[in-house]
C-alpha cells in the first residue's frame, strides 16, 4: 500500500502538466479576474474572498483528470490485474492511489491561499476551520476522482466528464459570480452542488469570522459526498478489474 502511494506521489511530482493545471493556471486566473473586477461596486475584501477561494475550488476538481489518466493506464497496461493477484486488498490499493492526490490538492489549496495572503492580503479567519474545510474539499474532489476513474472507459471520456463537473459546478455553484446575483432557480440548483457548500464555508470563515459551529453543515455535506464517491469506486472496482488487461 505504502509502496503504491510512494510510487504514485513520485510520478505525480514529475508530471509538469499537473503542476501547470494545479498552480500556474489558477494563479493566472486569479490575477486576471481581480484586475478586471477590482473597479466594480463591491468591497475589495468581498472581491478577493469570492475569486481566490472560488478558483481554488474550481481548479481543485481538475485533479480528477490526473486520477482518470492514472487508473486508465493501469487498466490498459495490466497493472490492475497484476496487483489483484497479490495479497494487497482492494482497500489498500485504493488508499495507495488516493493518498498522493489528496496531498497534491492540499498543497494546491495551501499555495493558492498563501498567494492570496501575500499578494492580496486575503484574511484567513479561524485556522482550524479553514484547515478542516480544506481537508473536506480535498476529500470530496479525490473521492469523486476515484469514482470517475474506475467508471470511465477512456481517458478522453474522463477528461470530458471532469470538465463538465468542474466548469458546470463552477458556473452553477457560484464560483464565478456570487449566487445571490443568479436567478432563483439557479440558486436552488446550486445548493445541490459541493462547490456551493465549499465556497460558502470559506466565505463564512473569511468574511464573517466563522468557526466550526458555523460551517459544520458544509463539512458534513462535503464529507458525505466524498464518502459516496469512495463507496461508488469500491463498488465499481470488480467491473474495472474485469476490463483490465491480464
Amino acid at each position: 500500500m505504502w509502496a503504491i502511494a510512494r510510487t504514485e506521489l513520485k510520478k505525480t511530482v514529475q508530471d509538469k502538466g499537473l503542476w501547470f493545471w494545479t498552480f500556474v493556471l489558477p494563479i493566472v486566473f486569479i490575477v486576471a479576474f481581480v484586475a478586471i473586477l477590482s473597479g466594480e461596486e463591491t468591497s475589495y475584501k468581498e472581491l478577493v474572498t469570492q475569486i481566490i477561494p472560488g478558483y481554488t475550488i474550481m481548479f481543485a476538481f481538475f485533479i480528477m483528470i490526473s486520477m482518470v489518466i492514472v487508473f486508465v493506464k493501469d487498466k490498459e497496461r495490466g497493472m490492475v490485474a497484476r496487483i489483484a493477484s497479490t495479497p494487497l486488498s482492494t482497500h489498500q490499493y485504493f488508499f495507495g492511489k488516493w493518498l498522493p492526490f489528496m496531498i497534491v490538492v492540499l498543497v494546491q489549496i495551501t499555495v493558492l491561499f498563501g498567494f492570496g495572503v501575500i499578494v492580496y492580503d486575503l484574511p484567513l479567519g479561524d485556522p482550524l476551520s479553514l484547515i478542516l474545510l480544506s481537508l473536506a474539499l480535498a476529500f470530496i474532489v479525490t473521492g469523486w476522482g476515484m469514482a470517475l476513474a474506475v467508471n470511465v472507459r477512456t481517458e478522453n471520456m474522463g477528461i470530458a466528464m471532469t470538465q463538465i463537473i468542474a466548469l458546470g459546478g463552477a458556473l452553477l455553484g457560484g464560483l464565478w459570480m456570487p449566487v445571490e446575483f443568479m436567478p432563483e432557480t439557479v440558486q436552488n440548483i446550486s445548493k445541490a452542488l459541493p462547490q456551493y457548500w465549499a465556497l460558502q464555508g470559506y466565505k463564512d470563515i473569511i468574511l464573517s469570522n466563522g468557526g466550526l459551529a458555523d460551517i459544520w453543515l458544509n463539512l458534513l455535506i462535503l464529507i458525505v459526498a466524498g464518502v459516496a464517491g469512495g463507496i461508488l469506486a469500491l463498488v465499481s472496482y470488480p467491473r474495472f478489474l474485469r476490463q483490465s488487461r491480464s
